[in-house]
């Protein structure tokens, strides 16, 4: 099976020794992607509904570049900081699948870039 590199020069640039995503068969493996403006290299301002919403826009950008989006996700891994985050996180997520939401697990973990309150990694099909 073959394995591609999938990159985006419209989202945030991989800050290590991987790949924003890798496409693998009919499925795309999308690293771990916070709330970074794609522009600045910056955590978005406006707490964890704004970074929510960033790291889905930088996953669909990535996933476009793959010929998939976000309605062709099948799993997501969601990291918080903190679980006190969980509600408004969920609330601004159910924006982005308002219909046959992927599965998904949600895991408190602190260790992203400095200030972010979520990052989320996602397989999507072709």
């Amino acid at each position: 099976m073959d394995i591609h590199v999938i990159s985006s020069s419209d989202a945030p640039k991989a800050i290590g020794p991987y790949s924003q995503a890798i496409r693998c068969g009919d499925f795309i493996f999308c690293s771990g992607q916070a709330g970074l403006d794609p522009e600045t290299g910056k955590i978005v301002d406006g707490g964890i509904r704004a970074q929510t919403a960033q790291v889905l826009r930088n996953l669909d950008t990535v996933l476009k570049a793959a010929g998939s989006g976000l309605n062709r996700v099948v799993k997501v891994t969601v990291f918080l900081h903190d679980w006190k985050y969980f509600k408004e996180m969920n609330e601004t997520y159910g924006e982005f699948f308002k219909e046959n939401p992927p599965a998904r697990s949600t895991v408190q973990g602190a260790r992203w870039p400095e200030g972010s309150l979520v990052a989320m990694e996602a397989i999507a099909a072709i």
